[in-house]
């Protein structure tokens, strides 16, 4: 319990910290004659509209003079004082106006301040979450980071702005700003702001900060927020997007162009997002590197002076060549290799199945020992990996570091050239990326190694499929949220954890169902109509659809589980396979009604069984005078797809039957010569989101499919344990 001297300590701090940028009350008011333009609220998410055609400027058919709609543009001028951790920056931002009405109030997004203490939606959403985000990492006092506006003038006349909460937060989220414009900006018309900031970078913590002389340095600058049209992921009528920094939120903005100059100590290595214009200057002992980058829209960069020469290499893209660059510390020279080898295939791959990279650079850094929170975040042509202290080709470390520079790169295309709303549609970022990333490691046969010392000394080794353990760790069994749900409206940290999973497991079962194929022309397409444009989850469904020439596949998952909670868990209930003999009772003879009884309906069978051996001297085990009957009784849960029911027979055949009906139950009866041993529901594993494989096999004598079925669902448990502990 805190004293009541230091909760009035505590509260004359709070109200300190949010004085410098309120102090602002002289300011004229904003320009008159505008419509208020509403927020997007707490709820939105799962776009079922799709966007117009002219969404976003229109698809980029290579014809542009840019790659984008440039919307935004930035010129930023930023020192870095490592001491202190803080940042001195200088901000033009440059905005137009697509709508068709002018604009008196832009919304910015200050992301540091959700690390400037509980009162953060971000930090209050860490304290309620039971299943905590990334690596846990306490911050102390000392250690909280904040954004401050010093400055913001449009034309040399200052602006007032205020904070805001669009998503209901508490009052004390300072992550979201609104600014008031001494001029409105009229339609089609642009505007440029003035802005002086200062930065304090917390102790690294989810994706930003300092640690020691490391400095990642993401979500740094005032950004603005999405002004949406009419057509574009679901909106009707123009709205902003701009939600406060969530706990598992990511990103969302408009593409533009960046002109940023760095200046740091000298001896300080700078990675940073796009291309280095020239030779970096030094003045007075420190140093200033210019880099420039358009058509993305976020810009992350770091600065250390214990980082060893940067590992760099070139590939041959389609598109020309693209500089690759690993940065690390001395204690992981042993990664740089992978992690740049990594990048390399990762670039490929993603431009052989989805569309030619479109940029010059690629840069990954290998976050240092105990700054393990600046691992696994992306950012444009800029993204951070892991790191390990054993690299040894198929141990389960080397299978991660891999993964993880997979993952970082491919956000590249989902997060940064599709440019997804990762606040409200976190699937079509976070999921699908996961559903790539896995393609790309099961095609370079690169599988988790299981196998540990105590395995080992047991005799037991095994691997598993990438595929096998995003099924096995997606709660299939309980779906609490629709995947299409936004980031932040969930039932629990672990709920939000399965959009990567459930995502990637519910896309290889639309896969499996439409043929990979039909799939891969579905995700081209997908790629090609909406790079540079910020699809909604309908944008994705009807690509899907339209590409696999299967929307009836298509929609029915999307309606289940990224629309819906559906369960899937059809399972086998009974088996039954019985000789079909004759039996006892009234029978027709000769126009009239004889009694047959059991004796002599026994000693009638008996005769003919030994009549038939007598006939067939050499025949097999299975085969006899009578015909058998099954019967085969399959139930069914909440959603209900097409599926195959594969019944075995005694003497090695084999018979298919369609499972179809939308009842809790179907029902199949054969007569077949040889007696069904066994049935399987599923046998080519098309169905995914099946919960419980367990219970689609029966078999009359027992096998031990299902005890290896079991232990393959165990080591894949067991993997998503390991993954958890390791990376994002």
């Amino acid at each position: 319990m805190h004293s009541h001297r230091a909760i009035v300590a505590l509260s004359l701090l709070v109200a300190l910290a949010a004085a410098p940028a309120l102090a602002d009350t002289a300011s004229p008011a904003p320009a008159a004659g505008c419509t208020t333009i509403p927020l997007a609220g707490r709820d939105a998410g799962a776009v079922r509209n799709a966007s117009a055609a002219n969404a976003w400027g229109g698809a980029r058919t290579g014809k542009q003079v840019t790659l984008s709609d440039r919307v935004v543009r930035y010129a930023i001028a930023a020192e870095l004082d490592p001491a202190k951790h803080t940042i001195t920056g200088k901000q033009q931002l440059t905005w137009r106006n697509r709508s068709t009405q002018p604009v008196c109030s832009l919304y910015v997004h200050l992301y540091l301040n959700g690390f400037d203490g509980p009162g953060s939606t971000f930090m209050t959403e860490q304290r309620a979450s039971a299943g905590g985000f990334r690596s846990n990492v306490a911050t102390k006092d000392g250690e909280f980071g904040y954004i401050r506006l010093d400055k913001v003038a449009q034309n040399g006349a200052t602006a007032k702005w205020t904070f805001v909460q669009p998503d209901g937060g508490p009052k004390t989220d300072r992550s979201v700003v609104r600014i008031d414009l001494p001029q409105a900006v009229a339609p089609g018309a642009s505007t440029t702001l003035d802005i002086d900031f200062f930065d304090q970078l917390p102790r690294v913590v989810a994706r930003t900060g300092y640690y020691g002389s490391f400095h990642l340095v993401g979500q740094w600058f005032p950004k603005i927020g999405v002004l949406e049209l009419p057509g574009e992921r679901g909106a009707t009528t123009p709205r902003w997007n701009a939600h406060e920094f969530h706990l598992h939120s990511e990103f969302y903005a408009d593409y533009g162009s960046y002109d940023v100059r760095i200046t740091v100590p000298k001896g300080y290595v700078v990675g940073a997002t796009g291309q280095l214009a020239g030779t970096p200057v030094e003045q007075a002992g420190k140093v200033t590197h210019h880099y420039l980058q358009d058509d993305v829209h976020d810009f992350a960069w770091t600065a250390d002076k214990r980082f060893a020469s940067p590992l760099v290499k070139n590939w041959n893209g389609p598109l020309g060549p693209v500089q690759v660059k690993v940065l690390y510390h001395p204690e992981y020279a042993s990664n740089a290799e992978p992690v740049a080898q990594a990048t390399i295939d990762s670039l490929a791959y993603f431009s052989k199945t989805l569309g030619a990279y479109p940029y010059k650079t690629a840069t990954a850094v290998v976050p240092p020992y105990g700054a393990a929170e600046a691992g696994g975040m992306e950012y444009p042509t800029f993204f951070t990996a892991d790191n390990t202290s054993n690299v040894a080709p198929g141990s389960l470390s080397r299978f991660m570091l891999d993964f993880v520079t997979v993952h970082e790169f491919g956000h590249g295309y989902f997060y940064g050239i599709l440019g997804s709303n990762e606040f409200e549609e976190p699937m079509l970022d976070e999921g699908m990326n996961e559903y790539w990333d896995q393609r790309m490691m099961t095609s370079r046969n690169q599988l988790l190694n299981l196998t540990t010392p105590w395995l080992r000394k047991l005799g037991i080794g095994t691997s598993l499929a990438p595929f096998d353990m995003e099924r096995i760790s997606a709660s299939l069994g309980d779906p609490a949220d629709p995947l299409g749900r936004n980031s932040w409206v969930r039932m629990s940290s672990g709920s939000y954890g399965t959009v990567y999973s459930r995502t990637a497991t519910t896309m290889r079962q639309i896969e499996a169902q439409v043929g990979t194929p039909a799939m891969e022309r579905a995700m081209k397409l997908y790629y090609e109509r909406w790079k540079f444009r910020h699809p909604g989850l309908a944008d994705l469904r009807d690509a899907l659809a339209e590409g696999t020439g299967k929307p009836a596949i298509v929609n029915a998952a999307f309606d289940a589980a990224i629309y819906g909670t559906g369960k899937t868990d059809d399972r086998i209930s009974s088996l039954r396979s019985e000789e079909v003999l004759p039996l006892p009772g009234y029978l027709a003879y000769k126009g009239r009604q004889v009694l047959v009884g059991s004796k002599q309906i026994d000693k009638a069978i008996a005769d003919k069984r030994k009549a038939w051996k007598a006939a067939h001297p050499d025949a097999k085990a299975w085969e006899g005078a009578f015909p058998y009957r099954s019967v085969i009784l399959v139930r069914r849960a909440a959603v209900r797809p097409a599926q195959t029911l594969r019944v075995t027979f005694a003497d090695g055949s084999q018979q298919d039957l369609a499972v179809t009906s939308q009842d809790s139950w179907q029902r199949f009866e054969l007569v077949t010569r040889a007696k069904a041993v066994s049935a399987e529901l599923d046998p080519d594993g098309h169905l995914r989101l099946d919960a419980n494989k367990l219970n689609d096999s029966y078999s009359i004598a027992a096998k031990p499919q299902a005890a290896r079925r079991w232990f393959g669902d165990f080591t894949a448990l067991l993997q998503s344990v390991f993954a958890l502990l390791a990376t994002v």
